[in-house]
């Protein structure tokens, strides 16, 4: 856009805006005469661009002017560019500050603890953690063994086997089957076993008993010595207990109040047997 000024030539005394000392406009009372003025007003670099050919007071005055209107220009260009640097950066930065909250599936795990010690001794790798909370470092420490030595040996499983031994080597008892006995406990445990039957059949006596439910089988010790390992599992059960004469008659207990029981069993296996049967080792009150 373009406009183009033009003042009229003469030499008529009149008083104008001039440039005067210091790039200033000042009020003139002298004789001036205004040339032709071009004034070109540009938007991509500049607000207008005055150009004046003659006057040097007042060329001084329009420079002066031009070069404050380019530092705002150039103020405000720099003013727009902060503020879209900030709504970039500013929103940015607040997505960053949001804590992560999804799991890193990549992220690596930290080996077990003594894991790297028993593979520089076994010299093999160190399988996965084979444990239940609550153990001791002993105790875990010598399952770790275990599972070392015999490549089949889960502490869950061995568990839920126990469970079932200890049901089936407690009505074993119950009804006097030796034989039964004979297959789940060695040989010191079966000997003491067969003892009290014998004196129970002896005296004419039966034991009328259930098992009612076992609440719980925590591992409260552990061992692997030269090759045989031994854990001892504490059992939490209820039973209901009852004793009955030659006649059949009741003499001791009642199906109707069952009572809480607490053994601890001691199982052993040899770890390079072929057979992963456990026999139960040593019996305890709990």
């Amino acid at each position: 856009m373009a406009a183009r000024l033009a003042s009229r030539r003469g030499g008529s005394n009149r008083k104008g805006w001039c440039g005067g000392g210091g790039g200033r406009a000042t009020l003139c009372h002298q004789k001036c005469t205004f040339p032709r003025i071009h004034a070109l007003f540009i938007c991509h670099c500049y607000l207008f661009d005055v150009r004046l050919h003659t006057s040097p007071h007042c060329a001084a005055g329009i420079d002066t002017l031009d070069k404050t209107v380019e530092i705002v220009i150039l103020a405000m260009v720099a003013a727009f560019l902060g503020l879209r640097l900030y709504s970039v950066l500013g929103r940015r930065a607040e997505h960053e500050e949001q804590p992560r909250l999804e799991p890193k599936l990549d992220a690596p795990r930290m080996p077990a603890p003594g894991a790297s010690d028993l593979a520089d001794r076994g010299g093999v790798s160190v399988p996965p953690r084979v444990l239940v909370p609550g153990v001791t470092p002993a105790i875990e420490r010598a399952l770790k063994e275990m599972a070392l030595a015999d490549k089949r040996f889960d502490l869950l499983a061995f568990l839920e086997g126990a469970k079932g031994a200890y049901r089936m080597v407690l009505e074993a008892f119950w009804t006097g089957n030796k034989d039964a006995l004979g297959k789940l406990c060695d040989a010191d445990v079966l000997e003491a076993f067969v003892a009290v039957i014998d004196a129970r059949e002896a005296a004419g006596e039966k034991l009328d008993n259930r098992l009612v439910r076992i609440e719980d089988a925590i591992v409260v010790a552990a061992s692997l010595e030269a090759g045989v390992a031994r854990i001892a599992v504490r059992f939490t059960a209820d039973i209901a207990a009852i004793t009955r004469n030659k006649d059949g008659d009741v003499i001791a207990g009642s199906l109707n109040d069952a009572i809480e029981s607490r053994d601890v069993w001691t199982f052993a296996r040899v770890t390079s047997a072929a057979t992963p049967d456990w026999l139960l080792d040593e019996t305890d009150e709990g």
